[in-house]
């Protein structure tokens, strides 16, 4: 993995559309693409961590024109990556939250995030931990370089016992390979006390697209007609499936008393 260091010229991003699944005002991504190389991701491809050394007082400048709200951090890159240890961007962001008094919705995949406890416990912050699945061997095809799942596990259960508020993400869920999972997920989350989970079905967008038929080839040939049929050339899977899934997680969460939505931003 090659790192770059780089001087950014903005750092904020307004999100502009009514964000229903993590709630949402605005975005910040400490680090430019990521190490875990996620098999669903559309930045996957890249070998390059572009590292915004001057994150800091660009995130002040703005942060100093914006009305208050929620901050996602990590919203398309894992900001507790492997990258933090070394450049401490995101505690970087952290701190700088606290001293506007944002509050925030980190996600990540990442166990480095009990590190900043002491840090988190001073913020209004939500803190999700996201899966694709709890099987170790469908892990190591689309996660390779990411945390196990019970590590990301004993995670929401640490940052729950420090009081602070966690819940757990499915997301993305992969159409026939875990979708038949959504129980276990749910009684997982029921375990570690999560207080929410989110849920959220996979999307192939662009070369994306190519690139995980070409995986479903190679690991479950078997399932490739039924990809063809349910994606065709679309970015997402066909209505039908995406709200049997919804029914699927809404009458499983109901059972273990989950909450399928966080709270809404402030």
């Amino acid at each position: 993995m090659d790192y770059r260091v780089i001087n950014c010229t903005s750092i904020v991003k307004i999100i502009t559309h009514t964000d229903s699944l993590f709630e949402g005002n605005y975005s910040v991504d400490p680090y430019q693409n990521c190490e875990f190389g996620c098999q669903y991701c559309d930045s996957s491809f890249e070998k390059t961590i572009y590292i915004k050394k001057n994150i800091r007082d660009v995130l002040k400048k703005e942060l100093d024109t914006i009305q208050n709200g929620r901050i996602i951090i990590g919203s398309v890159h894992d900001p507790y990556q492997n990258s933090e240890k070394r450049f401490n961007l995101t505690k970087t962001v952290l701190k700088t939250l606290k001293e506007y008094n944002f509050s925030c919705h980190i996600l990540t995949k990442s166990p480095l995030i009990l590190r900043d406890i002491p840090l988190i416990s001073d913020l209004e912050c939500l803190a999700t931990i996201s899966f694709s699945s709890l099987n170790d061997q469908v892990v190591r095809i689309f996660e390779p370089d990411v945390p196990s799942p019970d590590d990301r596990l004993q995670t929401i259960k640490k940052l729950r016992a420090q009081g602070i508020k966690a819940g757990l993400a499915m997301i993305p869920v992969l159409p026939y390979i875990t979708d038949s999972e959504v129980g276990h997920i749910v009684q997982a989350a029921h375990n570690v006390d999560a207080q929410y989970l989110l849920h959220k079905h996979l999307e192939l967008k662009g070369d994306q697209h190519t690139h995980f038929r070409n995986l479903i080839k190679m690991h479950y040939p078997y399932l490739l007609a039924k990809y063809d049929i349910l994606y065709k050339s679309n970015i997402a899977p066909g209505e039908k499936y995406i709200n049997d899934l919804n029914a699927t997680f809404s009458k499983q969460c109901k059972e273990f008393h989950i909450p399928g939505k966080i709270p809404s931003a402030r």
